[in-house]
Formats: structure tokens, sequence, C-alpha cells
């Protein structure tokens, strides 16, 4: 439950910092694989590349067992050939401090 509130905290602080996207790398548990998982966060919202996500702020975002491994903050937007990384971290609660957006 803890990722799925870090989740929904780094929304809210992406919605007020609109020039920085956001990308959480990891895997998501299905039985008994790893499954690669990425979500993109941009002013407040959600986004999966890999897998389905519930946008309903009530209902949790990933129905499965997920660890996030990698967090890569850009400037935004992207544009093709000219990604502009901010900061990587690995630490699940860096981001939520809104200071290290920048």
């Amino acid at each position: 439950m803890a990722e799925i509130d870090l989740i929904r905290n780094l929304e809210k602080i992406s919605f007020m910092i609109p020039n920085r996207l956001l990308k959480l790398q990891g895997y998501l548990l299905r039985e008994y694989s790893k499954e690669f998982l990425e979500i993109i966060i941009y002013k407040g919202f959600s986004s999966s590349t890999t897998h389905q996500i519930e946008i309903d702020s009530e209902k949790q975002v990933i129905e499965f067992d997920h660890f996030f491994t990698k967090f890569i903050l850009y400037e935004a937007p992207l544009t093709q050939g000219s990604e502009v990384i901010v900061r990587e971290n690995t630490d699940s609660l860096f981001f939520l401090n809104q200071r290290n957006w920048n």
C-alpha cells in the first residue's frame, strides 16, 4: 500500500511542477515471475508504458504487488533525441521532497 500512496503523492508534486516528468521503473510480481514496470508521471497524472493502470483516484493504481528500483527526473516536455535528465535516484522517498525536483 505504501507504493500506492507514493504514486499519488508524486502526482501531487508533479502537478505543481509542470516542467518536469518523472519516470518510475521497477517490476511487478505475477505468480512466479517478475515483469518490467514503467510509470511516467507528468503534470499530476500517471501513465504506464508497460501495463494497464487504474486512473480512478479512489482505487489502487496497480493491482499487483510492485516494486520501484529507479526514478528518473527529466525536463519536460520530452522530445525525441533531446531527453534531458535532471536527476536520478533509487530511493523511493527521494522525490517526495519537492526541492529534489529542481
